[in-house]
């Protein structure tokens, strides 16, 4: 596994931000891959996801409302309230409907403060691990790169 360490001003258009554009050019082709979180948030990811048939994408980047306020913010913006029930569970869902969408090989770009990722138990490794400093308070933007390697769970 390769872990890499590169300081950079926050963004919040998060490709924008040079080590993390800089590692999504190096790991992605663009061909087949998606991205269910748009900056401007236009629709439900999940209904998104579910348009995608299984084993269909050769990666997603994974870059969600990383806080409370934001995923509230993203679903007020469609016009849907979201729930505190919903919000707990509604990460677990995403990243089942990644998983199912990735086909064997392909790989899935996470962005979050932690690095987590999708995981062993959804069929995952973790390739690469990129760590982008902010500065001062600002939490760090943890990059995380896996491959599919199993199909089925």
């Amino acid at each position: 596994m390769r872990i890499e360490r590169k300081w950079a001003m926050p963004d919040k258009r998060t490709f924008t931000i040079k080590p993390i554009k800089e590692l999504i050019h190096e790991e992605c082709d663009y061909n087949g891959w998606f991205e269910p979180f748009p900056f401007v948030y236009k629709e439900d990811a999940l209904e998104y996801l579910s348009r995608i048939p299984d084993g269909h994408a050769n990666g997603v980047l994974f870059d969600p409302p990383f806080s409370l306020r934001q995923l509230k913010e993203c679903y007020d913006g469609i016009g849907r309230a979201i729930t505190g029930d919903e919000s707990r569970m509604i990460y677990t869902q995403w990243k089942d409907e990644i998983a199912r969408v990735i086909k064997p090989g392909g790989k899935c770009i996470s962005f979050a403060w932690n690095s987590g990722g999708l995981g062993k138990s959804r069929g995952f490794e973790t390739t690469r691990i990129l760590l982008v400093p902010h500065g001062g308070n600002r939490n760090d933007t943890i990059v995380t790169v896996e491959r599919k390697v199993q199909y089925e769970l």
